[in-house]
């Protein structure tokens, strides 16, 4: 049997424009809304990710991230 889908969590959360654009994109073309799109992402992480691009991205997005708050 299926596990039901419930929204359980809710949380505030600050995003650059652009994220929240491409979040909007990425759960439009999925069919999804924004927070059933972020709940299959977190669920299925480990799958849908290439671990070294994403800490080689996560280091430069840190080294940067000074500088873009200004």
């Amino acid at each position: 049997m299926p596990k039901r889908f419930r929204l359980t969590r809710r949380f505030p959360v600050a995003m650059t424009e652009d994220g929240y654009r491409r979040l909007r994109k990425l759960a439009h073309d999925a069919g999804l809304d924004e927070g059933e799109f972020l709940s299959f992402l977190f669920e299925h992480w480990g799958s849908v990710i290439n671990e070294e691009n994403f800490i080689a991205r996560m280091r430069l997005f840190n080294s940067e991230l000074e500088a873009r708050k200004k």
